[in-house]
């Protein structure tokens, strides 16, 4: 599902979920089913398997290619999606003994992306991660090309189609880079000058579906959209937030994060994910009604490592409370440190409890700048 050829609304797909051993099996089925119907897929087939590591040519061993095939086939599935990220080779073994399209998670996870993404910043961020997943499986769809034709009006000049391809591929990465960096560079303006005005900023980061949005709306009053799927938000966005006697703060709503997410999509909303970094306490917020919610909250810290924010102070917000019953509460660690709010950002329990803590900290900020600015200069 590359970035050019987007499945029509209702087509069906056969999932493939393969345990190695890694644990949440029906977490997992569950987060794929929801990615694929996010993308627009049906679901007319799953197919599980076990295995102590991939296959080199088709990932599955032979029998469960097979098995994979009959059930598409039975299904009249359009797509086979594999909630695992495949090779290049593999795609191509698996479309040919399959004889339907084959796509894995993070082909899925890009292609969500191309369709929620509305800010002129997120869709070149989308495009870039798209072409540059797409460069590594280029010899796809185009083997028939691999020779340029001869004849009247096709001969070529000397340079393969799949060269041709790559070099104009490149040129387009290198644009959107480009263009990239120069909307980098605006944001960083901004950042700085919210810097000099020692204002405190807080940026809201959590697993797909957490309920940051939600949680957003209800603080800030902003009406960002909010919505039960994957990846509702994928473009930062940041308001003031009044809270009496400390003042503003700035918060920010990020994109969601999840497993396995791939390295091209971190690599190019580096800039998005950069408020994420400068961000003086970070929120993470949590489904707390999910059975795989230690997972998600790992997935989440995996991400904050690989871009650099893993060092960062954060408080969980334990989300959802009114799906779980349990009482809006601020739960600290053994030197009394706050680790933990429980609330619902939908009924609005629990908000007062994270106001206040936000005030707090606000307070606590002003009072170090102020000592900071009045200790003298040495020398």
């Amino acid at each position: 599902m590359g970035v050019f050829d987007r499945p029509a609304s209702g087509t069906r797909a056969v999932l493939v979920q393969v345990d190695f051993g890694q644990g949440g099996i029906e977490e997992r089925l569950a987060e794929v089913a929801l990615l694929a119907e996010s993308a627009g897929a049906t679901i007319v087939g799953v197919v599980q398997g076990r295995r102590q590591a991939p296959d080199p040519a088709h990932f599955v061993g032979k029998g469960k290619a097979e098995e994979i095939g009959t059930v598409a086939q039975l299904n009249e599935a359009d797509i086979v999606i594999f909630n695992h990220d495949i090779t290049a080779a593999q795609q191509r073994n698996l479309e040919r003994k399959l004889n339907c399209r084959v796509v894995d998670r993070s082909a899925l996870i890009l292609d969500i992306f191309a369709l929620r993404a509305k800010s002129h910043e997120g869709k070149l961020q989308v495009e870039l991660a798209q072409l540059q997943h797409m460069s590594t499986r280029l010899v796809r769809g185009w083997t028939h090309l691999e020779r340029q034709k001869g004849g009247i009006g096709l001969r070529g000049p000397g340079e393969k189609q799949l060269e041709t391809d790559r070099r104009l591929l490149g040129e387009r990465v290198k644009l959107l880079k480009d263009r990239l960096a120069k909307l980098e560079r605006q944001r960083a303006v901004r950042r700085r000058a919210r810097e000099r005005s020692d204002v405190l900023t807080i940026s809201l980061v959590g697993y797909t579906n957490a309920g940051k949005s939600t949680l957003f709306n209800a603080l800030t009053k902003a009406g960002a959209y909010a919505a039960d799927q994957l990846f509702a938000t994928l473009d930062t966005t940041s308001r003031r937030l009044f809270l009496g006697d400390a003042g503003n703060i700035v918060i920010s709503d990020t994109v969601g994060f999840i497993r396995d997410l791939p390295h091209s999509l971190v690599a190019a909303f580096h800039a998005t994910l950069e408020e994420t970094v400068s961000a003086d306490l970070l929120l993470h917020v949590v489904d707390s009604a999910s059975e795989d919610r230690e997972g998600q909250i790992a997935a989440v810290n995996g991400v904050l490592d690989e871009i650099g924010a893993g060092h960062l102070r954060q408080i969980q917000i334990w989300n959802k409370i009114d799906a779980t019953l349990a009482s809006p509460e601020v739960q600290r660690d053994a030197y009394g440190n706050i680790s933990r709010v429980l609330l619902s950002a939908l009924t609005g329990e629990g908000l007062d409890l994270l106001r206040q803590i936000l005030t707090d900290v606000a307070l606590t900020h002003k009072a170090a700048l102020a000592a900071a600015s009045q200790t003298p200069d040495s020398d």
